[in-house]
C-alpha cells in the first residue's frame, strides 16, 4: 500500500510547488483534482487535451519529482435537477475520463449525485426516512428513472476510454452514502462502480468502518485518509445530523480531523489491516479538511501518522513460521 495526497489542498500553489511540498514528505503518489468540487487548479482537462505542449509539461512535472498519479478526482452532481449544473458536472467527468485515458490512469473519484424529487425539481432531495410514503416514491423515481440510467450510460463511456474503476465517495447528501447504497448501484450498473472508502463520512453516521470494509470486499477502488471527531456532548443533546457551519467547531456534533485526531493509532491500524484482509492494497490518499490545523501541519501530521500505521510491503504468500 502506498501513501498518497489529494493535491487540491495546495490549489493556491502551482503544480510544481505543490509536488515539491508533497514529495518532500516522502509521498510518491498523488490524486489530482480535475473538475467538479476539487477544481482544476493543477489539471484542466480541456487545456491538457487540446495542447500537447501543456500536456508534456504536465507529465514532466510529475517525472521531475518522481510522483505518480494514482487517480483523478472530479466530484460532482451530474444528475442535479438544474440541467445546466448537471451538464457542467457531467462535462467535467467526461473530460476527466479522456484525461485519465491519455495519462494511463484507470480510476476516477466522484459522487453518485442526487436528483430532485421530480422532473420539475429545482434542488436535490436527499431522502433519509421511509415515511410518509412520499419519500419512498421519491427514492423509486430517483434510482430507477435517473440514477441507474445515468450511470449505465456513463459507465459505457468510461470503459470505452480505459477507465475501469469509478470510485464513488459514499457521502451524505448523495444517493450513494453507505455500503448498502453503493452495492445497490453496483448491482444495477456493473462492477465498474465501486467505493472511494472515506471513513470520515461513515464515522459520523454511526457506522463501524471495519464492518463497512468487510461489506465492501472486492468493491473498494480507492481510499481517502480522513478522520472525524464526534463531540459526545453536542451529540448527546442534538444527535449527529448537523447543519451548522463547519467553522462552528465547538457547537457541532462532529468535525473532520487529520488522521489520528478523531481516532487513535489502534483504530487506524485495524482499519488498514482490514483493507488488506479484503484485498485492497493500492493507496491511502490523505484528504486534508481539518479546520483546526493549517494545511502544512495537518498534512505533515497525517503523513507521519500513516507511515507508522500503513503496511507497505506486499502481503506474504506463506507464513514465516510454516
Amino acid at each position: 500500500m502506498k501513501l498518497s495526497v489529494l493535491a487540491n489542498l495546495y490549489g493556491a500553489l502551482s503544480l510544481d510547488e505543490a509536488l515539491a511540498k508533497i514529495s518532500a514528505l516522502g509521498v510518491t503518489s498523488v490524486e489530482i483534482g480535475c473538475g467538479g468540487y476539487p477544481g482544476k487548479d493543477h489539471a484542466d482537462p480541456e487545456v491538457l487535451l487540446g495542447d500537447e505542449k501543456a500536456f508534456a509539461e504536465f507529465k514532466a512535472t510529475f517525472e521531475k519529482y518522481g510522483v505518480e498519479i494514482c487517480a483523478f478526482a472530479t466530484h460532482g452532481n451530474p444528475v442535479h435537477p438544474d440541467k445546466a449544473i448537471a451538464k457542467q458536472f457531467d462535462d467535467d467527468f467526461r473530460n476527466a475520463v479522456l484525461l485519465a485515458e491519455k495519462c494511463g490512469v484507470d480510476t476516477l473519484i466522484t459522487f453518485s449525485g442526487c436528483p430532485g424529487d421530480s422532473p420539475d425539481a429545482k434542488y436535490p432531495n436527499w431522502v433519509t426516512c421511509p415515511w410518509p410514503e412520499d419519500f419512498l416514491a421519491i427514492l423509486d423515481w430517483q434510482w430507477n428513472e435517473v440514477l441507474i440510467p445515468y450511470w449505465k450510460e456513463t459507465v459505457k463511456f468510461a470503459n470505452a476510454h480505459g477507465v475501469t474503476k469509478i470510485a464513488l465517495e459514499m457521502h451524505p447528501g448523495f444517493c450513494v452514502y453507505n455500503p448498502e447504497t453503493c452495492l445497490k448501484l453496483r448491482a444495477a450498473v456493473g462492477d465498474t462502480i465501486g467505493a472511494n472508502f472515506d471513513p470520515s463520512h461513515l464515522i459520523w453516521q454511526g457506522m463501524d468502518p471495519v464492518a463497512a470494509i468487510r461489506e465492501l470486499e472486492g468493491a473498494i477502488y480507492h481510499v481517502h485518509a480522513k478522520d472525524t471527531k464526534i463531540d459526545k456532548y453536542n451529540t448527546a443533546k442534538n444527535g449527529v445530523l448537523d447543519t451548522k457551519h463547519y467553522g462552528d467547531e465547538i457547537h457541532r456534533a462532529w468535525v473532520f480531523r487529520t488522521v489520528g485526531y478523531g481516532n487513535g493509532l489502534d483504530y487506524w491500524r485495524d482499519l488498514i489491516s482490514n483493507l488488506r484482509l479484503v484485498g485492497y492494497d493500492k493507496v491511502m490518499s490523505i484528504e486534508h479538511e481539518d479546520s483546526l490545523m493549517s494545511i502544512d501541519e495537518g498534512l505533515s501530521k497525517a503523513v507521519a501518522f500513516l507511515k507508522e500505521s500503513m503496511i507497505a510491503e506486499p502481503k506474504p504468500t506463506t507464513m514465516s513460521w510454516a
